[in-house]
């Protein structure tokens, strides 16, 4: 079964920008090492609750990330901070350009996004370089399920 598991997130991670289709733009085998920084408090399991990246409790499971409102990942939902969830509420759903512009500062996407000068994260951690952050996002969205458009 490992074995299986194993071979699937390897062509995913192949496939990942064939079927990530214009959701993400990086390069998802970069993306890939640069995840080991963010298992520290992020984790991806999938549907199911197999483990595809063990990681951290810290912050969100990241798995299926493309499209998801804000703020709202069920099993976390105590554990984010107010700003963030309203962020959510505003309607902001997680796509490459949204996550590109969080991941490089945290408290300033919250704080511009909201128009408050007290709006708080409780990421700390930053990704500054727009190349990391898309190569991340496209690791992200390359071991989630295959994204489906949402229609507006």
């Amino acid at each position: 079964m490992k074995f299986i598991k194993t071979a699937a997130l390897g062509i995913a991670l192949v496939a990942g920008p064939a079927f990530a289709d214009g959701h993400a733009t990086g390069d998802a085998e970069a993306g890939e090492n640069l995840f080991g920084k963010c298992k520290a408090c992020h984790a991806i399991k999938d549907a199911e609750g197999e483990v595809i990246v063990k990681g951290g409790r810290n912050g969100p499971n990241l798995w299926g990330v493309y499209m998801r409102q804000a703020g709202s990942e069920e099993d976390f939902a105590k554990k984010y901070g107010d700003s963030l969830i309203e962020v959510g509420e505003s309607g902001i759903m997680w796509n490459e350009e949204e996550f590109i512009k969080y991941v490089a500062d945290p408290r300033d996407y919250l704080r511009e996004t909201l128009d408050d000068r007290r709006a708080r994260s409780k990421m700390s951690y930053k990704l500054p370089k727009e190349e990391d952050a898309r190569n991340v996002w496209a690791y992200l969205v390359s071991v989630g399920p295959e994204p489906e458009e949402k229609s507006e």
